[in-house]
C-alpha cells in the first residue's frame, strides 16, 4: 500500500488530473450561479410582471435554456483548450520484462 501511494505521488498524471478537476468544479459552480441567478433573480417577482421569450418566462429561458447552451459551449471550449489526453496504463520501469 505504501509503495502504491509513493508511486501516485510521483506520477506526473496526478498533477494534470488535479488541475482538470479544479476546472470541472469551477464550471459546475459557474453553471449553478448562472442558473440560480436567473431563476431566482428574475423569477422572484409577481407573475403578472413576467416577460416571455418564445413562450417561456424570461427567467426560465435564461436560466434553463440559454444556460444549458452556454454551459455546453463553454465545456466544449474548455475541454479542447485546457484538458490533456492522458494514458491510463501504468508506465513500465526500465529493465522490467513482463
Amino acid at each position: 500500500m505504501k509503495n502504491q501511494k509513493k508511486h501516485q505521488e510521483k506520477d506526473w498524471r496526478f498533477s494534470i488530473a488535479h488541475r482538470e478537476v479544479k476546472i470541472g468544479i469551477g464550471l459546475a459552480v459557474f453553471h449553478f450561479l448562472w442558473w440560480f441567478g436567473f431563476a431566482y433573480g428574475m423569477g422572484s417577482g409577481p407573475v403578472e410582471e413576467y416577460t416571455y421569450i418564445f413562450g417561456f418566462p424570461a427567467w426560465f429561458f435564461y436560466s434553463c435554456i440559454l444556460g444549458f447552451i452556454v454551459i455546453v459551449l463553454l465545456v466544449i471550449f474548455v475541454v479542447k483548450r485546457f484538458f490533456t489526453d492522458l494514458p491510463f496504463d501504468d508506465e513500465e520501469k526500465e529493465g522490467d520484462v513482463s
